[in-house]
């Protein structure tokens, strides 16, 4: 046990069922590496692949999926979490996981599912997760043979754990449902009410820094956006909308200023030259080593550590996250906003509609194998909907489209899969 293992105790390794060791011929894996590999081997990591980053992944080969997307926030997570002297399996397998329990069509999918399932408790993507690595993936069972999920530690399993509070009155976002809240309940055990532990913290800061500057690539390499040519005014406006709404034009404006001041910060427009995606890729490593550097010198001026469950706090320094926030910006508006993403995001909302109700119509025998069961032990129509929810969320943005062809037709839905 190295040093850093050291640090976690007997609680933070502990799993919701006992296992016992691996047979003596097996390679003999440390328990956050055996959490990492199972996650790496789920089946809902895969189909990360095939679902919205924000781009389409069939509309073109160079821009990010939810799969290349946590691959990158791994990555940054891993490196941030080795710097801070926090566990990197454990910050590394967090972030692989992020966004696990997100449905087709990214956000978009995510809203109109909340909307839909307000009868059993809503739907919000980290929730899901949670349900996912606890219920729904297989792989170990309790003594009276109900899932468990991965069966993950509680350390890691609390990493991957965003929100760690259930739904609250005004508030969209949070980490658990209620049917889900013994395993949410183990895993919080000793836990400060309310509070990320630090390598959840690592993961959320690795997912702000990854999306920010890789959408604004994405976007950029696709053509929406011109980072020598920005519409600041529009930007602002967009920036207080989603993200800043107390910022002002001239705080805006000296964020980007120091944007600007980036050495590799493009001063020509893209041009989609082995050069100019050189150029765009170094000023990508250069605004990530930024924002984590900056991160990492203000966490050490805070504390010495070690930075580990509870222990300590990540601070990222507003400048920072200014900066992260206007890169955001300027990604929602010329990417989210625009004007055929609006009206398919509208199709994407009504496809996610009509399937839900086609499935609750239709009844188990429209379920994949692994959910029928679950329907049939369903004690109310709520629980019914969570399972045909859990149906639909697990779905890829293409398979999503495939089963609502098969599904719905003529303005209807149709009878079940044959």
């Amino acid at each position: 046990m190295d040093d850093v293992e050291a640090l976690y105790d007997e609680a933070a390794r502990e799993r919701i069922v006992p296992e016992p060791p691996k047979r003596v011929d097996a390679p003999v894996r440390l328990p956050f590496e055996r959490d990492r590999a199972r996650l790496v081997h789920a089946a809902s990591f895969r189909r990360l692949a095939a679902k919205t980053q924000v781009v389409g992944p069939q509309s073109d080969d160079f821009v990010r999926n939810r799969l290349t997307h946590s691959l990158e926030v791994a990555q940054i997570a891993r490196d941030l979490s080795r710097a801070l002297g926090t566990h990197p399996d454990i910050a590394e397998t967090a972030a692989l996981a992020h966004d696990l329990g997100h449905p087709p069509f990214g956000h978009n999918g995510e809203r109109v599912l909340d909307e839909i399932a307000a009868g059993c408790g809503g739907f919000e993507g980290n929730a899901q997760t949670l349900r996912l690595l606890t219920r729904l993936e297989a792989k170990t069972a309790d003594a009276d043979g109900r899932s468990v999920g991965l069966n993950l530690t509680r350390a890691t399993l609390d990493a991957c754990t965003k929100y760690p509070w259930p739904r609250r009155p005004g508030s969209p976002k949070f980490g658990v449902y209620d049917d889900d809240r013994p395993a949410f309940d183990w895993m919080r055990a000793g836990a400060p009410d309310g509070r990320q532990c630090v390598e959840a913290q690592v993961m959320d800061l690795a997912d702000d820094v990854a999306y920010s500057v890789h959408d604004v690539e994405d976007g950029t390499v696709a053509g929406r956006i011109d980072l020598t040519r920005l519409d600041t005014a529009a930007v602002w406006e967009t920036v207080r909308g989603w993200y800043a709404p107390d910022a002002t034009d001239d705080e805006l404006d000296e964020v980007l200023r120091r944007l600007r001041a980036v050495g590799s910060w493009p001063r020509s427009p893209y041009d989609g030259t082995r050069g100019s995606l050189a150029a765009l890729k170094n000023l990508t490593s250069d605004l990530i080593g930024r924002f984590c550097g900056a991160v990492q010198q203000a966490t050490f001026a805070r504390g010495d550590g070690p930075f580990v469950r509870y222990r300590g706090e990540i601070v990222v320094p507003a400048d920072t996250w200014a900066e992260i926030t206007v890169l955001k910006g300027v990604a929602a508006h010329y990417v989210m906003q625009a004007d055929d993403r609006l009206a398919a995001m509208e199709r994407q909302r009504e496809l996610l509609a009509e399937l839900v109700d086609a499935l609750g119509r239709g009844g188990p025998d429209l379920l994949d194998e692994s959910l029928r069961a679950d329907w049939r032990a369903a004690p109310d129509d709520a629980a019914r909907q969570r399972v045909v929810i859990d149906q639909v969320a697990s779905l890829t943005d293409a398979s999503a489209v495939a089963w609502h062809e098969r599904l719905w037709r003529g303005g209807r839905p149709v009878g079940p899969r044959q």
